[in-house]
């Protein structure tokens, strides 16, 4: 498993002593080992917690991913999170649990072996802040370990032991959720360590009737979705996530097969929500937003709501999605495709209506499609779509189809029923291939739009709307009098920057208005990236040192000459591989994606790759190079005991290049994988 970077201060440390150890330690049998003695095994005896808890995904707030253990993280923090679930319509769109993660106790038990709460951060205790949250009609959760210690570095004192001890407490302070995590288990069974933690919580709601959801953390290493139904309410399925496209792409990977065991009171839980925390475009977030709650999963806003923009309420609050996630029914939703980055995800609504989420891993716009059909829709004369993030209805005589900004997702609602006659067409909007630009020069592109409607699209027009000092030309016709179904209109553009403009990301639209044959307006908008970008040098020159159009990374920055340092730039160390020292390339982490600009003007890509020696024995690598969206070179998996291999590439007539580092099919833990001497020939 991953360790933590040290300026994270919560550290995984999952012990290896067998449960016997602790009494040579002079510590008693743990509580999980005597309390499913009688069971026979540990999820055998039918003691459940509560029915009628998480009937719907938990939906609330938990402070560890924008605080940690800093100061910030108190009393009047945990207060002010609930006064503004209220005030912004937060508690309004299902928003229920403000919940403490770690820290929130003193390292030591009281005399008679009870939690105490910190005095400074908590000076009225939790009873008294449980008792304000409950004054704003929500909920309060809290956190411990089922291990000894929890997985805060300074040890706070973890439930392994304590079970029936911790849970009366929790139960009697008002806690209505509680995160159990995976921390300094001593390797007692996972079933059994979390089985009596359930029997504990059963036995404090019976005292006090305070039913409590509870939350299995274990990571996922004992695939609690194949035990844990009759044990939890939700559990972890993977490792933590961390704010950035990397993270959010493979923990959503590694939660979309299993579908087939969530349900009412059953929930795979992908981690908490970043949204909002600053590491990812709101592109991405509501990509993020859109794959949670078509997975329902729990939607835990991990952002300090104090500081939240209106973009990041915007998604947060946005309550077409939010009803995707809480649907009664309980589906997770289904990969229907995916294929070369481009997913198609359906989930079964209770009404009979399917939710689609089309989503874009790649770094530019692709078009995703699928068909009512196959998305387990019966057949019919033509359907309603209903755009969950535009808010906006049309008809499809069956085509589910969109061009998707690079990292976006559209989320769109499917119904069969006659509403669709009083909705304009769907039509699709696409731009052929990226919008690179070198400033002063004119570059061309393509757009097409096309009717996807059961009805007719009357007086389409099509616009190019380019930043201020720009140029955008139609050099072929841009209107039509009328599109049928499956008709298109194609129109060239010369889209020129100043001469002056300089390198990098401007945003562009395209934009494509039209009537239904009733006469109301529609229209179709595409956001756009357009590149300023600067010619690739003449000759041979180290990638390093050039400028990429973009770059994403499994953790922290791709680093420039020293390898990846997982949090800030410039936090790595030189570049080594088989114990030699390159002096220059990239340091990046799996999953990475590194793209250059080569103006059709370069020949080869060259590099020494590997595992970082800074891994030990740890990690898995493969690389690739890619040159226009298809594959020009590839290594195997490569691991820390193999020297550098060489990597070179074939790139002639390539507008585009990519470097790719994937995990090695084995999930990303340690890996760091070095593009050493990496260079382009032009």
């Amino acid at each position: 498993m991953r360790q933590l970077p040290a300026r994270t201060t919560r550290r995984r440390v999952v012990g290896s002593l067998a449960a016997a150890l602790l009494c040579a330690a002079g510590l008693a049998a743990p509580a999980a080992a005597r309390d499913t003695t009688e069971q026979g095994r540990p999820d055998a005896g039918g003691v459940r917690l509560p029915d009628g808890l998480a009937l719907t995904p938990p939906m609330g707030f938990n402070n560890w991913n924008s605080t940690q253990c800093r100061a910030e993280f108190d009393e009047a923090m945990v207060k002010g999170i609930a006064d503004i679930f209220v005030e912004k319509g937060l508690k309004k769109a299902g928003y229920q649990y403000v919940n403490l993660d770690d820290c929130w106790a003193l390292p030591e038990r009281d005399a008679n072996g009870k939690l105490v709460p910190d005095p400074a951060r908590f000076p009225g205790g939790i009873k008294a802040v449980a008792d304000y949250v409950h004054s704003k009609g929500l909920k309060l959760g809290i956190y411990t370990s089922a291990g000894t210690k929890t997985c805060n570095s300074a040890g706070f004192p973890g439930a392994l032991g304590h079970e029936r001890s911790d849970a009366q407490q929790f139960a009697d302070w008002g806690v209505d959720y509680l995160k159990y995590d995976n921390c300094n288990n001593q390797g007692v069974d996972a079933r059994q360590r979390y089985v009596a933690m359930r029997d504990a919580l059963r036995a404090a709601t019976e005292t006090t009737g305070r039913p409590i959801v509870y939350s299995i953390c274990e990571w996922g290493e004992n695939k609690p979705w194949e035990w844990a139904a009759d044990v939890g309410h939700l559990w972890r399925t993977t490792s933590d996530i961390s704010d950035s496209w990397s993270s959010m792409l493979s923990i959503m990977k590694q939660n979309l097969p299993l579908a087939e065991h969530a349900g009412p009171g059953r929930w795979n839980d992908p981690d908490m929500l970043e949204v909002g925390n600053g590491g990812m475009t709101d592109t991405e977030y509501r990509t993020h937003f859109s794959m949670w709650s078509i997975m329902a999963a729990p939607l835990l806003i991990g952002s300090d709501l104090r500081k939240a923009t209106p973009e990041t309420l915007d998604i947060l609050g946005n309550e077409e999605v939010i009803a995707v996630d809480q649907d009664p029914l309980g589906r997770q939703g289904r990969v229907v495709s995916s294929q070369d980055g481009r997913w198609v995800v359906a989930k079964e609504m209770k009404d009979g209506s399917r939710t689609v989420a089309l989503f874009n891993e790649t770094g530019s716009p692709q078009t995703v499609a699928t068909t009512a059909q196959e998305t387990g829709l019966p057949d019919a004369e033509a359907y309603t779509l209903r755009d969950l993030w535009q808010h906006k209805s049309y008809n499809t005589a069956g085509r589910i189809a969109a061009t998707v900004p690079a990292h976006g997702t559209v989320l769109l609602r499917v119904t069969a029923d006659g509403a669709w006659e009083h909705q304009p067409p769907a039509t699709e909007l696409g731009l052929d291939g990226d919008l690179l630009v070198e400033a002063g020069t004119p570059a061309e592109v393509a757009s097409e739009v096309t009717n996807a409607g059961r009805t007719s699209a009357q007086r389409v027009s099509v616009t190019l709307d380019v930043p201020k000092g720009w140029a955008a030309k139609a050099t072929s016709p841009n209107t039509v009098k009328s599109l049928r179904t499956g008709a298109s209109l194609a129109t060239s553009w010369k889209v020129t920057a100043p001469a002056d403009a300089k390198p990098g990301p401007y945003d562009v639209t395209l934009k494509a208005t039209y009537r239904s044959p009733r006469g109301a307006h529609a229209e179709q908008v595409l956001p756009i990236t357009a590149q300023v970008v600067v010619a690739p040098p003449s000759g041979t020159s180290s990638l390093g040192d050039q400028p990429w159009l973009s770059a994403t990374n499994g953790w922290g920055p791709v680093e420039r000459d020293t390898s990846n340092g997982e949090q800030e730039a410039g936090d790595g160390n030189p570049l080594t591989i088989g114990g030699t020292v390159y002096e220059k390339g990239l340091g990046v982490h799996a999953e990475s994606a590194v793209e250059y600009y080569t103006g059709a003007a370069c020949e080869k890509v060259t590099a020494q790759v590997g595992v970082d020696d800074e891994k030990s024995a740890k990690g898995s690598v493969a690389f690739e190079i890619w040159a226009d969206g298809k594959k020009a070179a590839s290594t195997g998996v490569l691991t820390p005991a193999m020297p550098a291999q060489p990597l070179s590439a074939d790139v002639r007539g390539a507008r585009v290049v990519r470097l790719v580092a994937t995990d090695g099919g084995d999930g990303v833990d340690s890996d760091h994988g070095d593009w050493a001497d990496a260079r382009l020939s032009c």
